[in-house]
């Protein structure tokens, strides 16, 4: 079956159906990473969006039961160059195309995704629709225009936990605020003995203070960090009374929180290649990212806050630390979940930092 991505400047791929079959709108972007595509498709972050993978053969190794990020995809589309009908690996337990047609999750191959990927760098990421069989185009083009832009959609409430649940450990109690956290977020604490208190996004000071946590982490999740207000306000509330810890969404909530402001990217960093640098130690760490917005490094200026990260690529924001508070935050995800496990080390000195013995 024939399939159309119609972009919001009129610009048309063709492909072919895979998955889902209908129509889908979102906004498109685009992920660099050679393998991870699981993860990438589980990742709540991406709820709201059609990807694009830059690789040109995705499927090869199947989906398996063990590599989800979520229960579910929350992606809007997927587009690829070539889609592999007979995947080949021990573990992989059905074909990608099944896992879209049963999330309904409407993909499309056979796309030129290398210019659709210098498209989307040259004039920035932007709505589009994904549709399936014969197609008006201008029709299509038109419902691109006229779809809601990301900011503002509320994705957060989509994808997060709605009731509070723990998974029990010997070691600190981390409380877990939920945007939509992936899987190995947990994982990571848990390899570290932690218990776990995952929570909504809209809890209160005062039912944190009920609880007692020995540190609280904020997580990643999608859309536009000033999309979750509530999230923000709280995080403002309880700044200096437990160590803090932020991961994505989790890094822009609280320089929210600190009063700097956040900003639109291009078309955002989407990967698991980026090299970031920790200006403390010199080093330079390739990292896992899925984010389309960042932190305004000038609103930062005449604070209390240490850069601690830059992106080599474009020199953006990728972690703030408190001077003198327990608070930290990185904008790319340590946890990795497709990419490089390198940075393992951020937890680690969150566990630090709980213990008492680094701010």
């Amino acid at each position: 079956m024939k399939a159309m991505l119609a972009l919001e400047d009129g610009t048309l791929f063709t492909g072919r159906a895979f998955g889902a079959t209908g129509e889908q709108w979102g906004e498109v972007v685009f992920n660099t990473g050679m393998t991870g595509y699981q993860e990438i498709l589980t990742d709540p972050s991406y709820c709201g969006q059609i990807v694009v993978m830059t690789y040109p053969l995705i499927g090869n190794y199947g989906i398996n039961r063990e590599d989800f990020e979520a229960k579910k995809s929350f992606i809007r589309g997927f587009v690829v160059k070539e889609a592999c009908d007979y995947p080949s690996n021990w573990r992989a337990g059905y074909r990608i195309g099944d896992f879209l047609a049963r999330e309904g999750v409407l993909g499309i191959s056979g796309v030129d995704t290398r210019a659709l990927t210098r498209h989307l760098r040259s004039y920035g990421t932007m709505r589009g629709v994904i549709a399936t069989g014969a197609v008006d185009q201008a029709q299509l083009v038109e419902k691109a225009k006229n779809c809601p832009h990301l900011s503002g959609q509320k994705l957060v409430a989509d994808v997060a936990v709605k009731e509070t649940y723990a998974i029990e450990g010997r070691g600190p109690r981390v409380m877990l605020i939920d945007l939509g956290s992936k899987q190995n977020i947990i994982r990571k604490l848990r390899e570290r003995n932690c218990a776990v208190i995952v929570v909504p996004p809209d809890i209160t000071p005062e039912q944190i203070a009920q609880i007692g946590p020995d540190g609280v982490l904020i997580s990643n999740g999608p859309g536009d960090p000033v999309d979750v207000p509530k999230t923000i306000a709280t995080t403002r509330e309880i700044i200096g009374k437990y160590p803090l810890f932020g991961i994505c969404l989790g890094n822009q909530v609280m320089a929210l929180a600190l009063g700097a402001k956040t900003y639109k990217m291009k078309f955002g960093h989407r990967g698991a290649n980026h090299p970031v640098k920790d200006l403390r130690t010199g080093r330079v760490y390739i990292t896992s990212h899925n984010h389309g917005f960042s932190v305004d490094e000038e609103s930062l200026k005449g604070m209390d806050i240490d850069i601690t990260h830059i992106n080599l690529n474009d020199n953006t924001v990728e972690g703030i630390r408190h001077k003198y508070l327990p608070l930290f935050a990185v904008q790319y995800h340590p946890e990795a979940s497709p990419g490089p496990q390198e940075s393992d080390y951020i937890f680690d000195q969150f566990m630090d930092m709980m213990r008492g013995e680094v701010q």
